[in-house]
């Protein structure tokens, strides 16, 4: 007797090429950069993800975020049909975002609240190595 996959997976494998192909074209994080006057504030909504999930760096006037989460699901139902479901996800978002001016690496501050994921850059000068910003 010839074994057939769930129905479901090949919906899956077809969502997961979606998905691949909507963030290389872009559509994955969407930012708002704001110049407060003697510093840029940039916004990022991460709805779903974790604070341990997010990592911010810096370097020179770029700054770089790159958020990756994963989640899996398993559940059973025993009523008579044996039927079993376990669904896994994996979102990864990342975005580079380059300043119109020189900011101060070391005095970069981010914070992640609600969702919301919020880097202040104070202006100035750049340095020639990358900071990694730790999120509060």
């Amino acid at each position: 007797m010839v074994s057939r996959g769930s129905p479901f997976d090949e919906l899956e494998r077809l969502l997961d090429r979606m998905n691949e192909a909507r963030e290389r074209a872009g559509g994955g994080l969407a930012v708002d950069v704001a110049d407060e006057g003697d510093s840029f504030v940039l916004t990022a909504d991460l709805p779903g993800f974790e604070r341990d999930d997010i990592d911010v760096e810096v370097h020179e006037r770029t700054l770089r975020i790159d958020a990756t989460h994963r989640s899996e699901t398993e559940e059973e139902y025993e009523d008579g049909d044996n039927y079993i479901r376990r669904e896994r996800s994996k979102r990864s978002l990342s975005r580079s975002v380059t300043l119109p001016e020189d900011i101060e690496e070391g005095d970069a501050s981010a914070s992640f609240e609600n969702g919301v994921l919020t880097v202040i850059l104070p202006k100035s000068h750049a340095t020639e190595e990358s900071t990694s910003v730790e999120i509060e």
